[in-house]
């Protein structure tokens, strides 16, 4: 019996979002069923990973990093990692894979918007702007990258116009995101135009209510509405 077979149950698990089965599916399987070690180590590590148990995941994904031989899998990997580092607040892991991978040739819009996303948690202004051009060399439709640089943008009062010319970008592309329609509204507060504001962030607070930098632009375009 060949490695994806004995793996294949689970892979089709996986591929149906079945994750806590699909995991099942891969901890039980006997030593005698000699699956591909790294393969196994990697599919354990992406059900942690889109299960939210991002401690688990980081056991199995460095170890493909680390022993692993197919270089696909390893520059994904390297990708997780950076990802979860930088939800678990550790921000200079993140770093280090995110730039491991532009050392190693592998640079995607997705690397340079995440980047872009750590310099601007840290303050690093001219950095994030920076990363997010170069996500938009690398691909000049992604969405990620316009939302990103627009909001940026405005929220450092640059470059407005630009602004409001990506975040419009943004908006057309996916128009149902909270985050893309909050960003075009605060554009338009930036810009002074309050009605327009009002009208996507109120879009925007419908969609993600619980979200408090939503709430708070909203309560600040209301202020401005109502002076």
């Amino acid at each position: 019996m060949s490695d994806n077979s004995v793996l294949a149950e689970g892979i089709n698990l996986y591929n149906r979002n079945s994750f806590r089965d699909a995991l099942t599916f891969f901890l039980s399987l006997p030593e005698e069923a000699e699956a591909d070690s790294m393969e196994l180590m990697y599919y354990i590590g992406l059900c942690y990973s889109k299960m939210g148990r991002y401690d688990d995941a980081l056991l199995y994904l460095e170890q493909v990093v680390t022993a692993g031989k197919n270089k696909n899998r390893i520059l994904q990997c390297r990708y997780i990692l950076a990802v979860i580092y930088a939800i678990s607040g550790r921000k200079r892991l993140a770093q280090f894979e995110l730039n491991k991978l532009l050392e190693l040739d592998y640079k995607p819009a997705s690397v340079y918007s995440s980047l872009a996303y750590i310099s601007w948690q840290q303050d690093e202004v001219d950095e994030c702007i920076s990363y997010y051009k170069k996500a938009l060399d690398a691909d000049s439709e992604n969405l990620t990258a316009l939302n990103g640089l627009g909001y940026v943008l405005a929220c450092e009062n640059r470059d407005l116009t630009e602004a409001l010319s990506y975040c419009k970008r943004a908006v057309d592309g996916e128009p149902n995101s909270a985050a893309c329609l909050d960003s075009l509204g605060w554009v338009y507060y930036k810009l002074g135009l309050f009605k327009e504001a009002d009208k996507y962030v109120r879009q925007a607070s419908k969609l993600n209510k619980e979200n408090p930098e939503i709430s708070e632009h909203l309560r600040l375009i209301t202020e401005k509405r109502n002076s």
